[in-house]
């Protein structure tokens, strides 16, 4: 069990960062941040609002998403397409283990 999490530990990490971020409310004020450039009482950060503008956009609203971060459709793009080909790999690797020679 902690080998095949090991072995799929990016999977995981993708997977449970887009179910967090559809299930996040994206026009919630965030308790909190990790923001370096926030705490340390400068406003602009590249990186701030990603994970706002991916959430607006798993609830629909690319007009919300695109004014948060413009970054946020190629981003979530790129994560579906990583986590597509971990899922292909995946499959090939069990593929492969099920192959019996003759």
């Amino acid at each position: 069990m902690i080998d095949l999490l090991k072995k799929n530990i990016e999977l995981i990490f993708w997977t449970a960062a887009i179910l967090a971020l559809a299930a996040a409310d994206p026009s919630a004020q965030p308790h909190y941040t990790i923001c370096v450039f926030k705490l340390a009482g400068i406003n602009w950060c590249p990186g701030c609002g990603l994970g706002h503008s991916i959430s607006w956009l798993l609830h629909g609203d690319i007009a919300a998403s695109l004014k948060a971060h413009w970054l946020g459709i190629p981003a979530l793009a790129i994560i579906f397409w990583r986590t597509g080909q971990l899922l292909k790999r995946m499959a090939i690797f069990k593929a492969s283990q099920n192959y019996e020679p003759s």
